[in-house]
């Protein structure tokens, strides 16, 4: 299979990167889905006969579903009839897991000052994976050497979960939240797993200097646009 392959997969429109851009920073290959996902998944290439599911081996199209292979700490491309049958939390055992594609935000419940200081998250974009192999959640923000891991103060986050029912509504393995600090205003989403990597590779590619400068501050904001125009208001179930 031709195409942009490692991170480079996961954004639209990317080049073939050369053999130096195949990897993953070292503090995101500590997560279970993640190390394997980044060689395998792919973004959208413009052939659409490039990409095959992983299960079937019929043409997908770029833009296809992903099921999480929990036992191999890998993402699959799937067409639509294979990703359904994992959509029940009971279809795939312990081992498969369809990855969501629902984008959410939560207007009544807004993210304040102090509960972005109290995250401590150092520059103004965080996501927060919940891994069920490593029993914890794990934050990440962009950095000049891409994706670095920000080690959470897990007491600080269950007291925000209580606060924001969103958070607390994440499923594992295969959703993350996305939190972002933009002009004074927060703002927090659930988000699928796969975008927070084509999010990481807009970094890996881009990222220039210490503040990544205008080509990758660009994409990061195309990026939480094409977020903002897919989340949908998060409803919390009856208690």
């Amino acid at each position: 299979m031709s195409g942009p392959v490692g991170l480079r997969r996961f954004v639209p429109g990317a080049a073939p990167a050369p053999s130096s851009d195949l990897g993953l920073s070292s503090a995101m290959s500590r997560l279970p889905d993640a190390s394997a996902v980044l060689d395998r998944i792919g973004a959208r290439p413009a052939d659409k006969t490039e990409e095959v599911c992983e299960m079937c081996a019929a043409d997908i199209p770029a833009s296809h579903s992903h099921v999480a292979d929990l036992e191999r700490s890998s993402l699959l491309c799937t067409c639509r009839a294979c990703y359904l049958l994992f959509t029940h939390s009971q279809a795939g055992g312990e081992r498969y897991k369809g990855v969501p594609d629902r984008y959410l935000y939560d207007p009544a419940h807004p993210m304040t000052a102090s509960d972005w200081d109290e995250l401590e998250i150092p520059v103004g974009l965080a996501f927060f994976l919940n891994s069920t192999a490593a029993g914890e959640v794990a934050g990440f923000y962009p950095s000049p050497a891409g994706p670095t891991e920000c080690r959470l103060d897990l007491g600080s986050w269950d007291r925000i979960v209580e606060d924001h029912p969103l958070l607390g509504a994440i499923e594992a393995d295969v959703e993350a939240a996305l939190i972002t600090r933009t002009e004074g205003t927060i703002e927090h989403f659930l988000v699928p797993i796969d975008a927070c990597y084509e999010l990481a590779g807009r970094m890996r590619m881009l990222w220039k200097g210490f503040d990544g400068g205008t080509e990758a501050l660009q994409s990061i904001s195309e990026f939480l646009d094409d977020v903002r125009s897919h989340a949908r208001v998060f409803s919390p179930e009856p208690s």
